[in-house]
């Protein structure tokens, strides 16, 4: 009987959880955030226990999944519409390879270390950092980068910086333009934009610059 019990909780339980992952959305599986992890951590905690203690009624292991879940959801909905939000919550990337120059700066404020940089250039067949014109550290951990393209003499970057994000100005990557926001409005005026809030996505590559209009 008490294995029975096991077996239908068990069952139970998983299901609950693949809804509730289904209902959390893909970005939940595709990568971990350290909010992730915290969610992914406290519901299989909670289905372990839930599973253990057969003799507890099954809505003391739904309720506080459910409750997580509605969370994790609430959370979700509030960093589409707020970017500060989702700094918070998600973090940003972080230059840690700035036009081939390595910022030691912004390696010891992540806690990241030349063995760790190395280490994941080594993953992605880099065998040395001059090959490397951009690197950013993603807030799941992940090294992206972007290497240099040489073209006769001169070295060229696919990276760009996003000078819009959902209306609002990135003055930060204005910065590694060395543009400020004066030269993007006349530009935004240019190409029939009144308001940084009409643009959903800008970006300067080569310049040529190139605006996404928010969808109506």
């Amino acid at each position: 009987m008490e294995l029975g019990s096991m077996t239908i909780r068990t069952i139970l339980i998983y299901l609950i959880i693949a809804f509730f992952f289904r209902l959390m959305g893909k970005r939940e599986i595709g990568e971990l955030s350290l909010l992730d992890l915290v969610v992914y951590i406290l519901l299989t905690e909670i289905a372990a226990i839930g599973i253990e203690n057969h003799d507890d009624p099954i809505i003391k292991v739904i309720y506080p999944m459910f409750l997580i879940v509605v969370i994790q959801i609430i959370f979700s909905l509030i960093s589409l519409k707020s970017v500060k939000f989702r700094k918070i919550l998600d973090g940003h990337p972080v230059l840690i390879i700035s036009k081939g120059k390595v910022l030691e700066k912004e390696m010891k404020k992540q806690r990241y270390t030349f063995d760790d940089l190395l280490l994941q250039l080594r993953e992605k067949d880099i065998g040395d950092v001059r090959d490397v014109d951009y690197a950013l550290l993603e807030p799941t951990g992940k090294l992206s980068i972007f290497k240099k393209e040489i073209n006769g003499d001169i070295n060229y970057s696919s990276l760009t910086f996003p000078l819009i994000l959902d209306g609002i100005v990135q003055e930060d990557n204005l910065n590694q333009y060395h543009k400020d926001k004066q030269w993007l409005l006349e530009q935004l005026k240019k190409h029939g934009y009144d308001d940084f809030k009409q643009v959903s996505y800008c970006s300067l590559r080569g310049g040529e610059i190139f605006f996404d209009k928010k969808d109506e």
